[in-house]
């Protein structure tokens, strides 16, 4: 979707400065938190769900929290969603001090919610359309739902450089549409591409991409 969470080549942030020696964890409780999403999400659920409900966090709860106070949020709003927890248990046990819930899910059936696809029913061992070396451009996609397409590389151009193998397509695992197994490349792409003319030339920068994120640049010439 697009959201506060995708901030690839987004400026006006600060510089990113990197705190010598820091620590696996701050504090005890992003430890608990750690376990708590981990023993959750890897037995119950999956990733893409996960991810979803981080993107989903209000903007202004998600820039001024820290990693992990947008795990413990998404997952509070996660385990609601899920009728684990409830509206009033939740507002009981946070002593009333839970963030606001942010953007709802997209529903399953929103005609939008997902790029052209083989479908669930796509097999594991499909074999890749691109190959090393093809060129391909990256369609211009605006999902309301989940995706693991950065906004930076829409409609850009770039070269596949290797095939990685098949893997469920997020855009329809966070919505538990199944996993509509597809293709994924590393695609390289010439910074300059990317970031424009103040890009260092000679630089590259590699996105891993799904199949359906992508077109041949055949098709549209064709077009």
């Amino acid at each position: 979707m697009n959201g506060i969470h995708d901030m690839g080549g987004m400026a006006g942030f600060g510089p990113v400065q990197p705190e010598p020696d820091e620590p696996l964890f701050h504090a005890d409780w992003e430890r608990r938190v750690m376990g708590l999403v981990r023993a959750i999400v890897d037995r119950q659920y999956n990733w893409d769900e996960f991810r979803y409900a981080i993107e989903r966090i209000d903007p202004a709860v998600y820039l001024s929290s820290s990693y992990y106070e947008r795990w413990l949020t998404a997952l509070e709003r996660y385990l609601a969603e899920k009728g684990i927890v409830g509206e009033a248990e939740l507002r009981e046990r946070t002593a009333g001090v839970a963030p606001r819930p942010g953007t709802p899910p997209v529903a399953a059936t929103d005609p939008r919610r997902l790029p052209e696809t083989g479908g669930p029913e796509a097999v594991e061992s499909q074999r890749p359309r691109f190959q090393p070396g093809d060129p391909v451009l990256v369609r211009t996609l605006n999902p309301p739902g989940h995706t693991r397409l950065p906004r930076y590389a829409r409609g850009k151009r770039g070269t596949v450089d290797r095939f990685l193998g098949v893997f469920p397509l997020p855009d329809a695992n966070a919505l538990g549409l199944g996993r509509y197994p597809q293709p994924v490349y590393a695609v390289a792409f010439e910074a300059r591409e990317i970031w424009g003319d103040g890009a260092r030339a000679g630089d590259t920068v590699s996105v891993d991409l799904w199949e359906s994120y992508l077109r041949s640049v055949d098709d549209e010439r064709a077009s």
